[in-house]
């Protein structure tokens, strides 16, 4: 009984904090199609492209087909709701930014931690797993920044791909050595927290390559 309310207790939080994270990253892309002028219908495009291009990107790879983005139709309206709020209330939701990057940097953490552990379960080595947990969280803002022509952010600042490949790495580990799910999944979530929110707040980086001479 206890094993199975945890298990209740853990596809709950995991659905709720699936849907914010999908929000969230589709009012990322949002708000950066505003600021590059895009038109309303290259907003949205974004928006949705941003909440589902790396889970996407990892179903098809693991032969998780067809991807669950595209065969359940929530994170559609999530989506286009997420952007259309975006697009008419741009003020307002620029003013909550550092809240909604909370959201974001938590929906970094469930992507990556359920990206890695849906890699498992389809049996794929842990360590790619791992890696494929991290495409999952950092996948959609990869795309985001070369269609709005950024060089990706998640490859340069804040610790958010490495955040992203820590969280995975945990639940890889702890599958590896046989420890419950649950726990691993929390505990890898967390450490993709505590990275992105010392990276935000302390300024935490990984090292850049030395000034040329």
């Amino acid at each position: 009984m206890i094993a199975m309310a945890s298990l209740d207790f853990l596809n709950a939080t995991t659905t709720a904090l699936d849907w914010l994270g999908t929000a969230a990253f589709a009012i990322s892309g949002a708000i950066v199609g505003v600021r590059k002028r895009f038109d309303l219908f290259g907003v949205l495009f974004l928006s949705f492209v941003v909440a589902v291009a790396g889970g996407v990107m990892r179903d098809v790879l693991i032969g998780a087909v067809p991807p669950a983005a595209l065969s359940h139709i929530h994170y559609f309206v999530i989506a286009m709701i997420s952007g259309l709020i975006t697009f008419f209330r741009y003020g307002r939701v620029a003013h909550y930014q550092r809240s909604i990057l909370l959201v974001d940097t938590l929906g970094l953490a469930l992507f990556s931690v359920v990206g890695t552990q849906k890699a498992i379960d389809y049996g794929i080595h842990p360590v790619m797993a791992a890696l494929l947990g991290m495409l999952t969280g950092i996948g959609g803002g990869m795309v985001r920044d070369v269609l709005s022509g950024e060089i990706p952010f998640v490859l340069r600042a804040d610790l958010y791909a490495l955040a992203a490949l820590a969280a995975g790495g945990v639940v890889a580990g702890g599958n590896r050595f046989g420890m419950p799910t649950l726990w691993t999944m929390l505990a890898g979530a967390a450490l993709c927290v505590f990275l992105r929110w010392m990276a935000i707040d302390r300024g935490w980086r990984a090292p850049l390559p030395p000034p040329s001479a």
